[in-house]
């Protein structure tokens, strides 16, 4: 197992900080260790104290950690001071430390001044020429270069300013400019573009001190920089896209969102298993529509369609009964996927549904029930989207929960020219939605 060491500051509240550092090295398969530079009483809405540790004591705490278990990378993170910066630089020459990541963190999320001003100097003349990867934001790389970034042509030049002052390469995030989340990655030679969508959401606190240790543990793990850059970027638009609204202020990133769908892969296809096992007891076969049926079941945080398990080759009629071509896997079902994951968009709990036969007979049976039924009209579908292969549904499911509350029961649609009318029962769970078809059963 590599080993990681972070000296950061700790953040009270868990959302930043050497405790986002650990969590992240953790999760990504590090040993995390720390050197704490300060403490901090902050939470999602600010930092309201800072107790700078003695320079001394940041000395005895990296001397203990790399005389006896050493490191394979060094996250830097917040140093409150210049004699802080001054000890941490003696030390990390001292033990040799090649693999150094420098987050040349100045400001909270709220403003709070994490770097006082005095000392910014220092770290740009003691750190920044032993950075192997330094990651400034827009306003730091302005700080460290002394020029305003507002233009893709002005981050290059600033990265070329702070190559120039010594770091081996430089990473300057550009989620203060207008357009996608990129990032410029310059190694002294050429410059490597790292693009997400944006994700607008406030709760983004943290997203800086991930992101650098993330970067830190796949260089530990002797992954290239531009590899190690653009796994971590994955790891944070994740992070960031299924962010933790706690707190009353800007709420942290959500780490263990791609774990936990890693984690939910076997559950999910046994699910649809036991589900199967359901709808074959039962003579259903009436209510598979012409283009068949499939049923699927989506991971905790789904993004893409592969994160959405269905049938290969759908449900068919066997007579009365109904039969799977094979087990279920992940990607099977671009159709019930796109259905899913619109609905996950709008309340991540509903994570199944299925496809059935359309009929007025089956619309009045669920509002009947009191279930909460909607449609769409494919007659509005824009021309656009129809000559996009499986984008109608995504359409239409959009359409609909767009204008409700809550996540219906049902959505279906009368169908239009060389498209069958369709139902699809929708709900939290394989079990919640064969619950729903079988209550359909009679003809």
């Amino acid at each position: 197992m590599k080993r990681i060491l972070t000296i950061a500051g700790s953040d009270s509240g868990g959302g930043a900080g050497i405790q986002a550092d650990l969590k992240t090295i953790t999760l990504l398969g590090g040993f995390g260790m720390s050197v704490l530079t300060a403490l901090t009483a902050q939470n999602t809405l600010g930092v309201t104290a800072i107790h700078a540790v003695p320079p001394a004591f940041i000395g005895q705490q990296l001397d203990a950690v790399l005389s006896d278990i050493g490191a394979d990378a060094v996250k830097i993170g917040m140093l409150y001071d210049a004699a802080a910066i001054e000890m941490v630089a003696d030390r990390l020459l001292t033990y040799g430390i090649e693999k150094v990541v420098v987050d040349p963190v100045m400001l909270a999320k709220g403003g709070d001044v994490l770097l006082v001003e005095q000392a910014r100097e220092t770290l740009a003349r003691r750190l920044i020429p032993m950075a192997f990867v330094v990651t400034p934001n827009i306003p730091e790389a302005e700080v460290l270069s002394k020029r305003s970034i507002s233009t893709e042509k002005d981050v290059h030049e600033a990265a070329r300013v702070i190559h120039a002052m010594g770091a081996r390469h430089v990473l300057i995030k550009g989620g203060h400019l207008k357009g996608p989340a990129k990032d410029f990655l310059y190694d002294g030679k050429a410059f490597f573009e790292f693009s997400k969508d944006r994700i607008h959401t406030p709760h983004t606190h943290g997203t800086g001190c991930v992101y650098s240790a993330a970067i830190a543990t796949y260089l530990a793990m002797a992954l290239e920089v531009k590899v190690a850059v653009e796994k971590a970027k994955a790891f944070i638009h994740t992070a960031i896209r299924f962010a933790l609204p706690l707190g009353q202020g800007h709420g942290p990133t959500n780490l263990f969102a791609q774990f936990a769908r890693e984690q939910e892969k076997y559950r999910v296809l046994e699910a649809l298993k036991t589900s199967l096992t359901r709808l074959m007891q039962v003579p259903i076969g009436h209510l598979v529509p012409e283009v068949q049926s499939n049923l699927g079941y989506a991971l905790p945080f789904a993004e893409t369609h592969a994160d959405v398990a269905a049938f290969p080759g759908r449900l068919v009629r066997i007579g009365e009964n109904i039969e799977a071509v094979s087990g279920p896997a992940f990607g099977a079902s671009q159709h019930i996927a796109s259905i899913i994951l619109t609905a996950m968009r709008h309340d991540p709990g509903f994570r199944s549904a299925m496809n059935i036969r359309f009929s007025e007979a089956h619309i009045q049976q669920c509002q009947a029930l009191g279930w909460k039924v909607c449609s769409f009209d494919r007659a509005h579908e824009p021309k656009a989207t129809k000559e996009v292969e499986g984008s109608s549904l995504e359409w239409g499911t959009e359409k609909v929960l767009s204008q409700e509350a809550t996540v219906p029961d049902m959505i279906f649609d009368r169908g239009d020219v060389g498209k069958e009318p369709m139902i699809r029962v929708l709900g939290r769970n394989p079990d919640e939605v064969v619950d729903k078809v079988l209550r359909l059963q009679k003809p």
